[in-house]
């Protein structure tokens, strides 16, 4: 067998589960994650205050507690997603 055919049957083999990175299940947690920095960042947004009125919207809990709590867990979830390995 020449080197050109043998070069061919090594592209048409696709590569084993076991040889890939990341498999569907991290791919589905990194979305979810993903999905959680997104929701952490729309609690955390809203109007602020202007020079002719004052907004005590932007001290509320949810602002300043809930939604960074969310986002981080979020960075974390991603990070634990990327490390994981799947069970054999």
């Amino acid at each position: 067998m020449n080197n050109k055919e043998s070069e061919k049957k090594s592209a048409i083999v696709p590569e084993p589960e076991s040889r890939k990175p990341l498999l569907r299940n991290n791919y589905v947690m990194m979305a979810v994650a993903a999905l959680l920095i997104v929701v952490g960042f729309i609690l955390m947004s809203g109007s602020g205050s202007t020079e002719e009125a004052y907004n005590p919207e932007i001290f509320s809990t949810r602002r300043i507690v809930v939604g960074p709590i969310v986002s981080f867990i979020g960075y974390v979830f991603m990070a634990v997603a990327i490390i994981i390995k799947p069970r054999n």
